[in-house]
């Protein structure tokens, strides 16, 4: 079992604002997530992956891919009222789930 994080680059982000995104879709897609899934994840301790995505429009068609492939996901808009002047989508996590199931989708994609 893992979760999969992906950040966009194109929006160059300090860490600390990346770190909060990240952890604000984890939360989102563990809430939407089966008991199960999580339960069985976390007796396993909650493996993380963070992942590149170039931009928006990358982001989306692996959030279309993870649904087309029926796992749960959790995409972020930041509110923009820091780093950024409007609201702006930063990431999307997939699972926790199967990481066979993950990795089929994001096998391609370079850790942070």
């Amino acid at each position: 079992m893992k979760q999969a994080i992906l950040v966009r680059q194109d929006l160059k982000m300090s860490k600390g604002k990346m770190a909060v995104q990240a952890s604000h879709s984890s939360v989102e897609a563990v809430l939407k997530s089966d008991e199960s899934k999580v339960n069985e994840w976390r007796s396993e301790g909650m493996k993380k992956v963070v992942l590149k995505v170039k931009d928006e429009k990358e982001l989306f068609e692996y959030k279309r891919l993870a649904e087309k492939g029926k796992l749960v996901t959790a995409l972020i808009r930041d509110a923009g009222l820091t780093e950024f002047k409007a609201p702006t989508i930063t990431c999307l996590a997939i699972g926790p789930d199967e990481e066979e199931k993950i990795n089929k989708i994001t096998k391609n994609l370079k850790l942070i």
